[in-house]
């Protein structure tokens, strides 16, 4: 077996993505790998989406989603289509079911290069996404950064997309709130036991938003796929806007939809940055094609 695996440095809208094709192999991708890629400016990622082979009947792939600190999340919408793009590459198909620790999602490459992810449906019960208490209305919880009397933000819709968030409602541009001093403190907030995604919107339209996120275990994002989906489904629960909605983030734009039977389908595009192969437990590296996807 080759010691290394093919893998891709992408983008989803600037959220950092490599996908780790482990298809065909035994051994599995390690944190350590994960971590020692982070530190390189040519391989600093927000997720690494690993491709694994699976038994399930029901699912053409498996993929792990792993942070920049070695952990698992649950969730990624622009990883996955990363994962998409990479596949469609590589195989020619364009539909996809994946297992995940967060549930079966499916995926669709469409012909002008957009990608759509059904992402599951959305957990509002305390329990689900999960909190530390019992609240019995999550469209508005009990939380604020800065002091209780002066508080920057407050009063947060809270919802599971796979993974636990938290989206603050504000009035004024999202680029004038310190989202970096206080989403760090909120990420890890004992009312979140697993930790939260910590998100700023603006409600720009009864079909737009304006959204910056301070994802968990990874930091600020220019483009959080799951933020994205959550915000268009509280802002949609409270009555903010309808259930299709427009996303504005700092690295473009992603269309959500919240259809009738309850499944939050988000459509955007995925790029290429360079391709090559991986040591999967060590992180070590080289680069085969420059900027561009041809098959390796």
């Amino acid at each position: 077996m080759n010691d290394r695996a093919a893998f891709a440095k992408m983008n989803g809208l600037g959220n950092e993505i490599i996908v780790a094709d482990m298809r065909g192999r035994a051994d599995k991708f390690s944190p350590q790998a994960a971590i020692n890629l982070a530190q390189s400016a040519e391989t600093a990622f927000d997720q690494i989406m690993v491709i694994y082979d699976t038994d399930r009947c029901d699912a053409d792939y498996y993929i792990e989603i792993i942070n920049r600190d070695g952990s698992l999340a649950q969730a990624c919408g622009n990883g996955t289509r990363c994962v998409v793009k990479w596949l469609n590459e590589q195989t020619g198909k364009t539909e996809f079911t994946f297992d995940t620790i967060a549930g079966i999602i499916t995926a669709l490459y469409k012909n002008d290069d957009m990608i759509t992810v059904d992402m599951g449906w959305p957990r509002f019960s305390a329990a689900e996404i999960p909190l530390a208490v019992s609240v019995a209305d999550t469209s508005a919880i009990d939380l604020h950064a800065g002091s209780s009397i002066n508080p920057i933000v407050k009063s947060p819709s809270v919802v599971s997309m796979g993974n636990p968030h938290a989206i603050f409602w504000v009035e004024n541009d999202v680029w004038s709130y310190p989202l970096e001093n206080f989403g760090p403190e909120l990420e890890i907030h004992p009312v979140f036991p697993e930790k939260a995604n910590i998100s700023i919107a603006q409600i720009i339209a009864s079909n737009e938003l304006n959204l910056r996120t301070w994802e968990r275990s990874a930091g600020l994002t220019r483009a959080c796929g799951t933020a994205a989906c959550s915000a268009a489904v509280s802002a949609a629960r409270t009555g903010r806007t309808g259930r299709n909605v427009k996303v504005n983030l700092p690295g473009g734009r992603l269309i959500i939809e919240w259809r009738d039977d309850d499944h939050v389908f988000i459509t955007g595009p995925a790029e290429w940055e360079f391709s090559g192969f991986v040591d999967p437990l060590t992180g070590s590296w080289t680069r085969d094609t420059a900027l561009t996807g041809e098959a390796i």
